[in-house]
């Protein structure tokens, strides 16, 4: 089978590198790796740290872009992730660095290059409207609030946000059946059940499905332990952890979790298109898959 290269809106790193800390080297060297495995363009995501911390890495990743070449996996602007969520929900984000999503806190590290916000909704003084005037995609997550209307997705749904309830409004309840809505899922085996997958395949329109790794800088690399969003993270070769058991995000690549889907007989491959729609990207090239969907070539 072939398809278009793949579009990673949400990861944090891999190969060692973590995009809060990194160099306009590492950010390079990462683009360039993460080629060749059939991703195309990324969208480097940036947890939550402090504000001269968080202008430093879109600083790094800004520059990075603009000195990359054809054989590196297109930066096509930053996810921030962090900053404006809920510590209901905080997930292994430093809620001392939390700010209220207003737009003067914004203006603190705005950047015309920061194309994806996730906050919480239910927090919201302003910042929403003002984000969305500026053609930024705001996302829902890290949240407890069930009123996603003013929103163009969901950030890695059921993670870190209220769950689905019978009774009154939730965020995943609300992620579920808002056809407008394009929602992140991490369809690692970890992150989300299978059943759970199964019933956000069955509940989403196809065109809204975003799959995404969230993974971690130890993906692809030797690292066992490392400190992310100022915790100390343990990897034990499957799943990484903080000490108190929190999940920091994942540690599979994108066609990884796609070959785990089309495993357990789950993968759609309608679903790689969804981000080129989403962010209106057009690249070039191509993967061929083997019917166990290992990437057999790339074609740029």
């Amino acid at each position: 089978m072939k398809t278009n290269l793949l579009i990673e809106q949400h990861f944090h790193g891999c190969f060692g590198i973590d995009f809060n800390k990194a160099s306009i080297d590492d950010v390079l060297f990462l683009s360039k790796e993460i080629l060749k495995y059939g991703i195309g363009a990324i969208f480097p995501t940036i947890v939550t740290d402090t504000v001269k911390n968080t202008r430093r890495a879109i600083w790094t990743i800004k520059e990075a872009a603009k000195l990359q070449t054809h054989d590196m996996a297109k930066i096509a602007g930053i996810h921030l992730e962090g900053i404006f969520l809920n510590p209901e929900k905080k997930g292994i984000h430093n809620p001392a660095h939390f700010l209220i999503p207003t737009v003067d806190n914004f203006r603190l590290i705005e950047d015309d290059f920061i194309k994806i916000v996730t906050l919480a909704p239910e927090l919201d003084d302003g910042l929403m409207e003002y984000l969305s005037g500026k053609g930024i995609k705001v996302q829902a997550g890290h949240c407890v609030g069930g009123n996603l209307s003013a929103c163009a997705g969901t950030t890695h749904t059921f993670n870190a946000m209220s769950a689905i309830s019978h009774r009154g409004k939730s965020t995943s309840l609300s992620a579920l059946i808002n056809d407008n809505l394009y929602s992140e899922i991490i369809a690692d085996g970890i992150h989300v059940s299978d059943d759970a997958l199964k019933l956000f395949f069955k509940t989403k329109p196809t065109d809204k499905v975003i799959l995404v790794s969230d993974c971690l800088p130890c993906t692809k690399s030797s690292l066992k332990e490392f400190i992310f969003a100022d915790e100390l993270v343990y990897y034990n070769g499957a799943k990484a952890t903080s000490k108190d058991g929190t999940i920091a995000g994942s540690t599979s690549l994108l066609p990884d979790i796609i070959k785990r889907l089309h495993s357990v007989g789950l993968f759609n491959h309608e679903w790689i298109e969804n981000p080129y729609n989403y962010h209106n990207l057009d690249l070039k090239g191509s993967i061929e898959w083997d019917n166990e969907f290992n990437i057999q070539d790339i074609t740029l």
